[in-house]
């Protein structure tokens, strides 16, 4: 998939507002064990909430290092949580259908819009 363009962003941060964080960033920092836990999750739910208890100052370079670990994509971040999404490379098992570009009503139409 390409980078998210700003309305997809968009799209995919109302669909995580209802979800809880399944992934914590703790004490530990990026372990390991935080990395396997998040590739488990975006396998399983492509769009995720990780929730930083610790490392607060430093959580949009964390995010964009899992992501760069794990190609996903950061959707954004919400005060002490980051969004994270990567679509499922099988197209049967998506789960979240991302935008595509909106068309221009004008240039549908063919004409000037008068």
């Amino acid at each position: 998939m390409d980078e998210l363009e700003g309305f997809q962003r968009r799209h995919l941060r109302s669909l995580a507002h209802p979800l809880q964080p399944v992934v914590m960033i703790g004490k530990e920092g990026l372990t390991e064990a935080v990395l396997a836990k998040t590739d488990q999750e975006l396998l399983a739910h492509e769009l995720i909430k990780v929730r930083f208890g610790d490392w607060k100052e430093e959580k949009r370079a964390l995010l964009a290092k899992m992501a760069e670990k794990l190609l996903a994509e950061v959707v954004g971040v919400v005060g002490h949580l980051g969004i994270l999404f990567r679509q499922n490379r099988e197209p049967k098992k998506r789960q979240i259908r991302v935008p595509a570009r909106p068309r221009n009503p004008a240039a549908k139409s063919g004409g000037s819009g008068r």
